[in-house]
């Protein structure tokens, strides 16, 4: 949100992110969005450190954004902004509390880097535990479940059933919500079936994990990816779910709701379960050899080459860069990772895009025997610390702070009662 209307600048020198997102009233992150959507073009600053903008571009769009929310700080329409301090991300690069994610990811666990997420301190060693009680309820309700439900279906049902077995859930506190968080992640993983029956729940998180999504044996190198993966995903700001789990937080729902919130929006196609379409994307590619008939197929049919391209980086997605140089370690995923290589190239000569994280989620699941789904599986257990981290941020603001104003589009009333339906067709004139 606007603190004050941006000021006037020298329009003749360029400003850096920070400046553009000041005078913008915006986030950096903003700023990259708005370079993607075209309102705005930006140049590499010397030294290729950071993008620099021009002052009376930034200017006019600062005066079109003032003029659709009503013209000051008071209206109600521009970008949404909440202040935060989990996540930043800016020119190709994303920060978990000032520190780089992707160096976070790759030298500690997923537990470690949640809870670097949730307080500011690393616990060496950190690991979640589930109490007996809340697996037990959260299992007999997921079983419940028909054969087709989805992942999410599985994970919503888990967060909701594990939330009646837990008397102090209403309890918002720190430590309390700390204490739900490091519970009920290992929970919800829990409550999902084992392939293979003969799995025992020991060991880190990914570990457990693994015997949900695969039924292959899992090596270090295998369980090192996965767990990199679930700690690249413990945030990425303010996506779709994780501003649904802010309402939640905002209105004092406990924390199982508010996760049990952001699992509802995950669910779209847009957000967690694109992984999936990726994954299906990359078999078929697998299938026939080569990317370019797959892709033309995408195209003709106008769709959306899944995997590729994400609105908040100009470049590569870091997350993928990360997992890709991993995967490369794994001598099996050599072919997929060729595939997902093949579809960036052959979709570049369209347009220019990079490969996201669906895409190298897609390389993993592809080349570990898993299903489509467990992409999504991976994003939604993953976002779950950061759902918690963001629900913690919430609970120490002005309760339903969450709450903009609409902008009405209807009949200018008064208007007369409608008259009765009597012929049964709706009409009422």
């Amino acid at each position: 949100m606007r603190d004050q209307d941006p000021s006037p600048v020298d329009a003749d020198r360029r400003l850096s992110t920070k400046e553009a997102a000041e005078l913008l009233g915006v986030k950096p992150e903003t700023v990259y969005a708005y370079v993607s959507r075209g309102q705005l073009s930006s140049r590499r600053a010397a030294g290729g450190r950071g993008s620099t903008f021009d002052a009376k571009e930034v200017e006019a769009l600062a005066r079109r954004n003032r003029q659709k929310s009503g013209g000051g700080p008071g209206g109600s329409g521009g970008e949404l902004s909440v202040r935060t301090r989990l996540t930043l991300i800016d020119a190709d690069r994303y920060y978990f509390r000032g520190v780089d994610a992707v160096e976070l990811a790759t030298r500690h666990t997923y537990e470690e880097v949640a809870e670097w997420l949730w307080t500011g301190r690393l616990r060496p060693g950190a690991s979640f535990t589930a109490p007996e009680a809340p697996v037990t309820v959260a299992r007999r309700a997921v079983q419940a479940l028909p054969g087709h439900a989805t992942p999410t279906d599985r994970l919503r049902v888990a967060a909701i059933a594990a939330a009646t077995a837990d008397p102090l859930r209403f309890d918002l506190s720190e430590d309390a919500v700390l204490g739900t968080a490091r519970t009920l992640i290992p929970t919800l993983v829990a409550a999902l079936p084992p392939v293979r029956p003969d799995h025992r729940d020991t060991g880190p998180l990914a570990h457990r994990l693994w015997a949900r999504l695969s039924g292959r044996q899992a090596d270090e190198a295998h369980l090192r990816v996965l767990d990199t993966a679930l700690a690249l995903l413990v945030d990425h700001d303010l996506a779709a779910s994780t501003l649904a789990v802010r309402v939640a937080a905002s209105a004092r729902a406990h924390a199982y709701a508010a996760v049990s919130a952001g699992l509802g929006v995950l669910e779209g196609p847009l957000h967690g379960a694109a992984s999936a379409l990726a994954h299906k994307l990359l078999l078929e590619v697998l299938d026939r050899g080569h990317a370019a008939p797959v892709i033309a197929d995408e195209l003709r049919s106008g769709r959306h080459v899944p995997g590729l391209g994400h609105r908040l980086y100009p470049g590569e997605d870091p997350r993928a860069r990360a997992l890709f140089s991993l995967l490369e370690e794994i001598p099996h995923a050599a072919p997929a990772l060729a595939a997902a290589r093949d579809i960036v190239a052959t979709t570049a000569r369209h347009t220019p895009l990079h490969a996201n994280v669906d895409l190298a989620l897609a390389v993993l699941t592809a080349s570990c025997g898993m299903p489509a789904t467990a992409g999504e599986t991976i994003f939604a257990v993953a976002r779950t610390a950061g759902w918690i981290a963001h629900a913690l941020e919430e609970y120490g603001e002005r309760p339903l702070r969450m709450r903009p104003n609409g902008l009405y589009a209807g009949p200018k009333p008064p208007r007369p009662l409608p008259e009765q339906d009597t012929d049964g067709t709706g009409s009422h004139l």
